[in-house]
């Protein structure tokens, strides 16, 4: 392990800002999702289109799947519960919809399988 001020490390350090900043900017040239912009979408349709199907006890079941995943991660069961429970409120009551990412271009997407 390099310690701080080792030439060698900077050099790394340097070379890895570099390649990260690469994959950013071809990421967002190619207008790829991230992991999370799909978990967030995701996680939007379930719960709409549970409300919308009125399937309430389905959306609750797939709230305690997601709630127990968090507290095995560390997190608080009754705070976990209040902060899906603000998401459902937010996505059904309120409409909530996302905020565009100001990081995407206003451009029309290219489809990679559009053949014209």
């Amino acid at each position: 392990m390099a310690k701080r001020g080792d030439k060698r490390g900077d050099k790394r350090l340097a070379e890895q800002r570099e390649r990260q900043q690469a994959y950013r900017k071809r990421i967002k040239t190619e207008r790829r999702p991230s992991r999370d912009d799909i978990a967030r979408v995701l996680l939007h349709v379930v719960i709409t289109r549970s409300a919308a199907r009125d399937k309430l006890d389905e959306l609750e079941k797939f709230g305690d799947l997601i709630v127990d995943r968090l507290v095995e991660q560390g997190f608080d069961k009754r705070v976990s519960y209040d902060a899906f429970d603000q998401l459902v409120d937010k996505y059904v009551k309120q409409g909530w919809e996302f905020r565009r990412k100001t990081h995407i271009t206003t451009e029309t997407p290219i489809d990679s399988n559009d053949t014209e």
